[in-house]
């Protein structure tokens, strides 16, 4: 086989999938996109979870479809089918909603979960592209898939099927999301590891608090202010007004301003601070912070809270907390 017919395969391979997604998305347009939002008011409406289940590499896909809706406000599982029949039935309550996916609809250990929630009036939810099958017959809102051909050039192993799948699990979840008015702080709570809960982190959670704040009064002398910085380790001070509230900040590059223009050290440091410094407040995203800190070329950032600093931030912070 040359490269030219492998590079051939590649193109196949996509240009038969993204066409199952085009056959997808002009389906949602119509009846299957009525469908959905009728599965997504029953989700809605019960207090359980959604039971995920599926043989195979529908079962695959249902394993993430769960994840997807687990981590963004609606509590799901997976349920593998097979062991479902040997005491796992007891995972599905209730209170809960089945999301069964089948793409021939005719998958043989499937039986015992859809007969489980006919006998208890659990609603069942049908992902599959023959309406008309085991599944789809007996399920309360069949999702019928348009029937697409598979990328595999033998019409066998389960791609455009599964492509299809995924995206239509991934368009309930958002739906769901959307629905629930799901935050990036309740995501955040669902994704407290790695770069994703380090970008949704908030000011408050990487600053450091009052105790370590660098700050002078406003009648303060350079020299004060001056001691005051060396003796933290934010390379900048706050200066205050009588009630408490940031007016200025003294950085490194004020100083050698100040000392090119002849300031003396007993001279005010009100002469020579930057006025209405940049800040943040304590909900200000970590991302948000670092491309402010980047743009604004500052490694120091003092957060706020009615004027008044309850705490600062080094860009040393932001880079250490994985933002990047």
């Amino acid at each position: 086989m040359t490269d030219d017919q492998r590079r051939a395969t590649l193109l196949r391979t996509v240009a038969l999938e993204a066409a199952g997604l085009n056959a997808l998305h002009e389906a949602l347009q119509g009846e299957l996109g009525t469908r959905v939002l009728e599965a997504v008011a029953v989700i809605l409406a019960r207090p359980g979870r959604v039971a995920v289940t599926g043989m195979g590499k529908s079962g695959h896909i249902g394993r993430k479809v769960a994840a997807t809706m687990a981590s963004t406000g609606t509590p799901a599982q997976f349920v593998h089918p097979a062991e479902a029949s040997h005491g796992d039935l007891g995972m599905i309550g209730r209170d809960d909603a089945v999301l069964a996916l089948s793409w021939s609809g005719e998958a043989p250990e499937l039986a015992d979960i859809i007969a489980y929630t006919r006998r208890f009036d659990v609603p069942l939810i049908a992902i599959t592209s023959r309406p008309a099958s085991a599944l789809g017959s007996a399920a309360d809102h069949c999702l019928a898939l348009p029937r697409m051909q598979e990328a595999c050039p033998n019409g066998l192993a389960p791609t455009t099927s599964t492509t299809m799948q995924l995206a239509l699990g991934d368009a309930l979840a958002m739906s769901l999301l959307e629905a629930r008015g799901f935050s990036p702080e309740d995501f955040r709570e669902f994704h407290p590891g790695g770069k994703l809960g380090a970008r949704l982190k908030r000011a408050r959670d990487l600053m450091h608090g009052p105790e370590e704040l660098p700050l002078v009064p406003l009648g303060a002398t350079l020299e004060q202010a001056v001691v005051e910085m060396t003796s933290r380790r934010f390379g900048v001070t706050g200066v205050l007004d009588g009630e408490g509230r940031l007016v200025g900040v003294l950085t490194d590059g004020d100083l050698r301003r100040a000392f090119q223009r002849g300031a003396a050290m007993a001279g005010p440091v009100a002469a020579a601070m930057t006025r209405t410094p940049l800040s943040a407040a304590p909900e200000t995203l970590a991302a948000d912070l670092l491309g402010l800190m980047n743009e604004k070329r500052i490694t120091s950032l003092f957060v706020l809270s009615d004027g008044r600093p309850v705490g600062i931030l080094h860009l040393h912070d932001l880079l250490r907390s994985g933002v990047l």
